[in-house]
């Protein structure tokens, strides 16, 4: 699936006050006070202010507000650019902005993602195939609008879908768009470190592996889910999502920290999220490379974007779906 660069949800405000003093690991550096956030990038992580429907802005890692919350939605920072959404319901467009706030390349899209290695992902207003693309930081078109869902690039690649969500298949394209994996994956996603996850086989049966940079199945679709690799470790889950455990392969596939958690994610600064517990009533918490607990399972949700850690600090949600407040841990 591509990476949306937000979720939305409703937000109160609240003012964030810097600490005097570094705090420890796992406590909060930004307090939680966010109905919904995103994680840092660039040194700024978008937050929504004010009630339903609440507006984006962007805040430092000191927790005050450096661009005004004035955005419908909003994406992370990268090449110094951030997607944003401007206007109101049907009207809104999709522009880039840079970390002054000042706009960049106007809003013309109808959807628009993060740029990755000098790239973003975005759909066309005036498109009637409703066809994904890719623009460089200057806001023209490097690659043609000719996908029918695009996610970002990661090592030169990036995912693309051809046909729609329930018979397309997803392969892979070059920076100059040309296709280089042929689409045949029911999912997929970027690479990292030389490898891309995909998935085989329909809802019911479908597993996930692992394929090289030549398309090769290099570890063999047994899982019934798999992140990313990361630091030489990928999170796989073994059995369904009600009774299943997850744990921690090498690019060998062997199992190297035990499927003992509920979830697990990627790990990110060196650093892991796990939940322990169901999706209802779990928490979830970090471990290290070892598998040991380094940050106790004490939060309700974490970023489900970034999955972690990033720039030194970890989103992370106290309470439920619909009251809970977002803020930022130290690692």
């Amino acid at each position: 699936m591509p990476s949306r660069a937000i979720i939305a949800f409703i937000a109160t405000v609240f003012t964030s006050a810097a600490c005097s003093r570094a705090p420890v690991a796992g406590q909060f550096a930004i307090a939680a006070q966010y109905s919904a956030a995103s994680s840092f990038s660039e040194g700024l992580a978008g937050v929504q202010i004010g009630e339903a429907p609440g507006k984006w802005g962007f805040i430092n890692k000191r927790g005050t507000l450096v661009i005004p919350a004035q955005y419908l939605f909003s994406g992370d920072f990268s090449s110094g650019l951030a997607p944003v959404q401007i206007g109101e319901s049907a009207d809104a467009k999709w522009g880039f902005i840079d970390k002054t706030g000042a706009v960049k390349i106007a809003p013309q899209f109808s959807f628009a993602d993060d740029f990755s290695e000098g790239l973003a992902a975005v759909q066309l207003l005036d498109d009637p195939d409703a066809k994904w693309g890719f623009i460089n930081t200057t806001g023209a078109l490097a690659i043609q609008t000719r996908f029918d869902l695009a996610d970002r690039f990661s090592e030169g690649l990036a995912p693309i879908r051809i046909g729609d969500a329930k018979t397309g298949r997803w392969g892979f394209v070059n920076t100059s768009g040309t296709l280089v994996i042929a689409p045949q994956f029911v999912q997929a996603s970027s690479f990292r470190e030389g490898v891309a996850t995909v998935r085989v086989g329909d809802d019911a049966a479908g597993m996930w592996g692992f394929i090289d940079k030549s398309g090769a199945m290099i570890i063999a679709p047994q899982y019934q889910g798999a992140s990313t690799f990361s630091d030489g470790l990928a999170a796989v889950r073994v059995g369904d999502e009600k009774t299943g455990k997850s744990g921690y392969i090498d690019k060998a596939g062997k199992m190297v920290i035990a499927a003992t958690f509920d979830f697990a994610d990627p790990f990110m600064d060196g650093l892991a999220a796990v939940r322990v517990g169901d999706a209802n009533t779990g928490k979830w918490g970090f471990i290290g490379k070892t598998g040991a607990m380094v940050i106790a399972p004490q939060f309700d949700a974490r970023d489900i974007i970034s999955k972690g850690f990033r720039e030194g600090l970890a989103l992370v949600r106290i309470g439920d779906y619909k009251s809970g407040k977002w803020g930022y841990i130290a690692k």
